[in-house]
């Protein structure tokens, strides 16, 4: 077997680096004169440019890989995917949840006129409304009331801006 190249250790190593790693960290990796470490990253940084999506990025008193800035919007749509739109049951349940907490379960469904247990338990996982403690009644049901995203996902600084509270007429 080969002796690994001493080029393809840095790249492993900068590979699993989730900070810039220096030139002595290299070193003391590598256990190569720093002169051999520079020039292995001289080779690494232009055989990379040439090719491929990935760069190496010389910052904060280190090296680094990062990705190509031409690569930036793919990336961007992978790590911040836009946001899944609410269902109108689920913008009815949060209406109730923000005009009524706190507010049980049996309320939001006689309100609603239907079973809302799936669409509480999702805006319970997106993290919109959270339980804020149980009614002291038969059953200690949960009380349900919103949350700090909810008010960042309406762009709200505190509920006093939520719109006026629409008058039912029955």
């Amino acid at each position: 077997m080969q002796p690994l190249a001493l080029k393809d250790i840095l790249y492993a190593l900068l590979f699993v680096a989730d900070a810039p790693l220096s030139l002595e960290q290299l070193c003391a990796a590598t256990n190569a004169p720093a002169e051999a470490v520079e020039r292995a990253l001289c080779e690494l940084q232009a055989e990379l440019a040439a090719q491929g999506a990935v760069q190496l990025k010389q910052l904060a008193g280190g090296y680094q890989l990062a990705t190509k800035p031409e690569y930036a919007p793919y990336i961007a749509r992978l790590l911040n995917p836009p946001p899944k739109r609410l269902s109108r049951a689920a913008l009815e349940t949060l209406a109730i949840v923000a005009y009524e907490q706190p507010v049980t379960q049996a309320r939001i469904d006689a309100l609603r006129g239907v079973d809302s247990s799936h669409t509480v338990r999702q805006l319970l996982e997106r993290g919109l409304i959270q339980e804020v403690g149980r009614k002291d009644a038969p059953g200690k049901p949960v009380l349900y009331g919103t949350t700090q995203q909810f008010l960042q996902y309406f762009g709200l600084n505190s509920l006093e801006e939520l719109p006026e509270r629409p008058s039912v007429e029955g």
